[in-house]
């Protein structure tokens, strides 16, 4: 299973991103995995963005409530995450991740499969 991650980029500070994940692989069980975003900041771990069950619930961290949205599309194998409002604190490598657990994760070691990540650069 492979997990591709595009749509970073350089933005201004209030400026929009729609971020990608596309499966590929052993993609049959897609539709059945819950499915996250991480990010991860020079010098800092990697923390917890967002989550999609496979029933469609989502979560999302607390500092990006209200901003950001995530969504997935089974028939495209393709989890999204809609970024707006973007600050500079949230400049970081974003990568997204595959669980096939029964309950949605928070933390990175839960999650079986992970993408190569997608550099996000928010300038004030």
């Amino acid at each position: 299973v492979q997990l591709q991650a595009s749509g970073g980029g350089l933005v201004q500070a209030g400026d929009s991103l729609r971020l990608s994940c596309a499966a590929s692989g052993r993609t049959f069980s897609f539709s059945g995995w819950n499915m996250g975003w991480f990010r991860q900041a020079p010098g800092k771990e990697r923390e917890f963005v967002a989550a999609i069950s496979r029933s469609g619930g989502t979560y999302l961290a607390d500092s990006v409530k209200g901003r950001f949205a995530i969504s997935r599309d089974n028939s495209r194998n393709t989890v999204y995450l809609q970024m707006d409002t973007l600050k500079p604190e949230d400049t970081a490598v974003y990568y997204c991740a595959g669980s096939t657990r029964v309950q949605v994760a928070t933390i990175p070691s839960l999650y079986d499969y992970w993408g190569q990540g997608t550099q996000v650069t928010v300038s004030s």
